[in-house]
């Protein structure tokens, strides 16, 4: 008999209970398999082919409280893949010696370079241009990948896609409809805040189509997809012990925020953000 990766599949209506559910599958029904990242007395992690479906996007509550991370993190993560703040870490290609990061999602999605080509791609831009014009064309989309570069580098991009169609619905308000697809994904430790800034994303493209084409875009249901949806064994404890404790000892609301009410406190952050970026990789 085959040995096959589960394919797992999972539906919330905010991206908190998604998320959430996600993890309790993936612990569930997941294969122990070994990554290239394990030290030899690492145990082998959980792992999955996964899709989440999070219907209402922007519905409460939003963020999970047991994210690896805290509220400041979230928003940093935010301004990282929408506005680029880091986008001066990324190495030159063309100096071996430098260790700086391999990519932001920023720079892969805005401004997609191609060597020896002197045009610069924004493809977010193209996604609400093409949408703008043609709401159900199947073409409105971005990528990250690289082949000329991410074959062979250490750290290659997770997230692989974004993929974008409107959907027309009561009184002519047409809904967004977004899927992303990670080639792998860290599920515990990365995938709540990827999911949490690539809806923010969903945001900005929805806004951006509205602009463009004078018609009221809302955002409808966003699909995250994951090749490789794993938890590392290296800190499995610390996710039993922090993750799977909270769930039976906590409420949902326990477990949860309410978006509108850390909002303020997030975007009181952002100027401090701002500059600590402006320092890194200096």
């Amino acid at each position: 008999m085959a040995a096959n990766i589960p394919v797992l599949m999972v539906e919330g209506r905010s991206l908190a209970e998604a998320w959430e559910k996600s993890l309790i599958e993936l612990n569930v029904k997941g294969c122990d398999i070994k990554t290239e990242y394990d030290k030899p007395e690492d145990p082998p992690s959980k792992d999955s082919t996964m899709t989440i479906v999070v219907h209402e996007p922007l519905s409460e509550p939003m963020i999970h409280r047991d994210f690896p991370g805290g509220l400041e993190d979230l928003q940093e993560y935010v301004l990282e893949v929408l506005e680029g703040i880091k986008d001066h870490c990324i190495r030159d290609a063309s100096d071996p010696n430098d260790s700086r990061w391999e990519y932001t999602y920023h720079q892969r999605l805005f401004s997609y370079a191609i060597p020896g080509v002197r045009q610069v791609y924004d493809q977010i831009e193209t996604i609400a241009e093409k949408l703008a014009k043609v709401p159900y064309t199947r073409r409105a989309q971005a990528i990250t990948w690289k082949v000329w570069e991410d074959n062979t580098c250490y750290d290659p991009a997770c997230l692989q896609s974004i993929w974008c169609r409107l959907l027309a619905g009561e009184n002519d308000v047409w809904s967004l409809n977004t899927n992303v697809r990670f080639r792998s994904n860290d599920a515990y430790k990365a995938a709540f805040m990827n999911m949490f800034a690539l809806t923010q994303l969903q945001m900005k493209i929805a806004a951006r189509i509205t602009e463009l084409s004078g018609r009221k875009i809302e955002l409808g249901r966003y699909v995250h997809q994951a090749d490789s949806y794993h938890i590392y064994g290296s800190y499995f404890d610390e996710f039993r012990l922090r993750f799977l404790k909270a769930i039976g000892t906590r409420s949902f609301e326990q477990r949860t925020y309410r978006y509108e009410d850390m909002r303020e406190i997030m975007e009181e952050a952002i100027p401090a953000i701002r500059e600590k970026a402006k320092n890194m990789c200096r």
